[in-house]
């Protein structure tokens, strides 16, 4: 199935739902563990109804949920196909229906709250590099390229960040190679940005605001607020 531009996915109007990174997300208030173990029952079964499932996260106060295709398919420039980890029309047609669910369950959602956390290392070796990581953070080799056309690492269970490589030339200089990437919905990133520059942060680049955000501490260890 292909996968579907930014505008298509806007396009849907999905109020309960940001795209952030490779998917969409969502979270849902939940009056303890029980009623959120009741709803993600109930969006089991529509999931089993279209073949199609999320990636759940249930607490006492809310229900956090991941719709991604693991099979989407991705042309490149010179008409390549790939596989990809994207949005599809398969997330839109069940975020939909999750929607429907939790209006029925007499739940919140809170889109403003979704965030996504991925970790940057920049290298000019990311081939030879990559299976490091992919055995320390996931212990599984196929984490490395795992629906990604590039070496990025992935964990399939989603227990931890995903890591990209970013373009750094052979012998460069000292300077910080890791860096945090925060995705936040697009209505809250000016305030997660002043938020942070009235924690004791510096902006350092914003020429690609609002989509990236470059963010020191006073240490001038770096960080960035993306928008996807």
């Amino acid at each position: 199935m292909d996968m579907l531009t930014g505008r298509e996915i806007a396009d849907a109007a999905l109020a309960d739902w940001r795209k952030l990174a490779q998917g969409l997300h969502a979270r849902y208030r939940v009056d303890g563990f029980g009623a959120g173990a009741r709803f993600v029952a109930a969006v089991g079964e529509a999931g089993d109804a279209l073949g199609h499932h999320p990636l759940v996260q249930l607490g006492p106060s809310c229900v956090d949920l991941k719709l991604v295709s693991a099979d989407a398919v991705y042309r490149d420039g010179g008409g390549t196909e790939h596989v990809v980890e994207w949005v599809t029309q398969q997330d839109l047609d069940l975020a939909r229906r999750i929607s429907a669910i939790a209006a029925d369950h007499g739940l919140v959602a809170h889109p403003a709250a979704v965030s996504v956390v991925e970790l940057g290392l920049d290298t000019a070796r990311s081939a030879s590099i990559a299976p490091v990581w992919a055995a320390l953070l996931t212990g599984d080799a196929q984490a490395q390229g795992r629906g990604s056309p590039s070496d990025e690492v992935r964990d399939a269970t989603g227990r931890v960040p995903n890591l990209w490589f970013g373009d750094a030339a052979e012998g460069e200089g000292p300077h910080q190679r890791f860096h945090v990437e925060v995705y936040v919905p697009a209505e809250v990133a000016a305030q997660r940005v002043a938020a942070a520059v009235a924690a004791g942060g510096t902006v350092v680049d914003d020429s690609d605001a609002p989509s990236l955000t470059v963010i020191a501490d006073p240490d001038g260890n770096r960080g960035v607020v993306c928008v996807a």
